[in-house]
């Protein structure tokens, strides 16, 4: 028995007088509305209804129940429109995890734009370079960059990531300019804590192999790029960082025939099926935001 069914059934009789008009009501049969009624007494063990063959009267628990009963259907019916409302137009708080640097240089702009397409959505950023559990710390969506590997997540590819070997046009004045991988050996190298392992090229394995201790290392591309234009040394960074000082000749590409394989920005969410329309609507709209190739690379 599907106790919300045999509920509506005995709802409807209290207020059609009669199981023959609740049928109608229902679109069903007087026998099953009074077979749903028998086994929710049955059930609860105790008398709703007195039937007559004219009419049909409440009970002192039948009273109870049905006041009840009308609560419930009706709470019911509110979550479902509710529900309703949530996949017809898109409302509720947005958690989105974001890299620092991305986040701070494109996001506003971005999200600007969704709320003013979406006003009914609140957005909670949190900026994070660390992996997060998207499940367990409650994210709706996460933004990665990186090579993508196999996971349980449903991944949308949203932009192309770029990433070269850059240097102030100062320092490649003092140092020289290299021309082939092995020249990195002796260059100061401003390291990315997190870089991607799988970020792979002789360029990146020559710097590795430097015989110098590294001039800086930090988990913020934004302070190795200002290192780099100060003239600290040689930094390998996204172009989604370092396009601007590029773009405004603070910064030289270096090596340009031995950029590493470009990575990719994910939008990273946990479900295909039943997706909130928060979130189908923030995966839409940033879908070809950035342009491909994004506009961070017109330098």
């Amino acid at each position: 028995m599907d106790r919300i069914d045999a509920m509506r059934a005995f709802v409807q009789v209290v207020q059609e007088g009669s199981f023959t008009q609740a049928a109608n009501r229902l679109d069903t049969s007087p026998q099953l509305v009074s077979k749903y009624v028998s086994q929710l007494e049955q059930r609860l063990g105790v008398r709703l209804l007195n039937r007559t063959t004219r009419r049909v009267n409440l009970t002192e628990a039948g009273e109870g129940y049905y006041q009840s009963a009308q609560q419930v259907l009706a709470d019911i019916e509110d979550m479902e429109s509710q529900l309703g409302d949530l996949q017809a137009d898109a409302r509720g708080t947005l958690r989105i995890s974001a890299p620092v640097s991305f986040a701070i240089h494109h996001m506003a702009p971005l999200l600007s734009a969704f709320q003013q397409a979406h006003p009914g959505v609140k957005v909670d950023l949190q900026l994070n370079d660390r992996k997060v559990d998207i499940v367990e710390e409650g994210f709706d969506i996460a933004l990665r960059i990186g090579h993508l590997r196999s996971s349980s997540l449903i991944a949308k590819r949203i932009a192309p990531v770029r990433v070269v070997l850059c240097a102030s046009p100062d320092y490649l004045q003092r140092h020289g300019s290299p021309e082939q991988p092995m020249d990195l050996i002796d260059h100061h190298y401003l390291h990315y804590s997190y870089m991607d392992p799988g970020l792979g090229g002789s360029a990146l394995k020559c710097l590795q192999r430097n015989r110098q201790p590294l001039s800086m290392v930090s988990n913020n591309g934004d302070v190795l790029v200002a290192a780099a234009i100060s003239g600290a040394g040689i930094a390998l960074q996204p172009t989604f960082i370092a396009g601007a000082a590029i773009r405004k000749a603070q910064l030289q590409v270096v090596l340009p025939d031995y950029e590493p394989e470009p990575m990719a920005l994910y939008a990273i969410y946990a479900h295909r099926q039943l997706l909130a329309s928060k979130v189908r609507s923030f995966i839409d709209f940033i879908d070809g935001y950035f342009g491909d190739p994004p506009y961070w690379d017109e330098f």
